[in-house]
């Protein structure tokens, strides 16, 4: 079976496959996989790495796979100033939730409990499908982002 040897935050080329994986599925160092064209390939990394939407698995043939992020069932909470949803992020922090912060809104995972919880901290729920992408992953990607587009060796963008 065709073995992923890396991945790059995006495509170098037009891929070949592409598969759509949630949250759980893009951290992860070795695991089976099967594109929507019917690709089977295996993911076997030296360690877990966070992989972001749009990123390239780089096969070891040089060929690449478009990774897209799936949506996911998400609770979106929303509070009606800065500092209610601070109080509100600190108690999500607090349970060890995965959290992805989004400036005016917070994205947890759908959980009734939770949700309870928030409402009646005065903050306000709403059901969204969206891409789950939580607090340690943005920072992984962000991290990656600016080493790509300010690293030393990059002499392909004027600035």
């Amino acid at each position: 079976m065709l073995r992923i040897v890396s991945v790059h935050p995006h495509l170098h080329k037009e891929p070949i496959d592409k598969v759509v994986l949630d949250h759980d599925a893009r951290h992860r160092r070795r695991m089976a996989l099967r594109g929507e064209s019917g690709l089977e390939f295996l993911l076997d990394l030296p360690e877990a790495t966070v992989i972001p939407d749009g990123a390239a698995l780089i096969l070891e043939d040089g060929r690449e796979v478009e990774v897209k992020a799936a949506p996911e069932p998400l609770a979106k909470i929303t509070a009606e100033d800065g500092p209610s949803l601070l109080r509100i992020a600190w108690h999500l922090g607090n349970r060890h939730l995965p959290t992805e912060l989004l400036g005016d809104q917070l994205r947890i995972r759908r959980d009734h409990v939770i949700e309870a919880m928030v409402v009646a901290l005065g903050g306000t729920v709403t059901h969204i499908d969206a891409p789950f992408d939580p607090e340690g992953g943005a920072y992984a990607r962000d991290r990656g982002h600016a080493h790509h587009h300010h690293g030393h060796h990059d002499h392909d963008h004027g600035h």
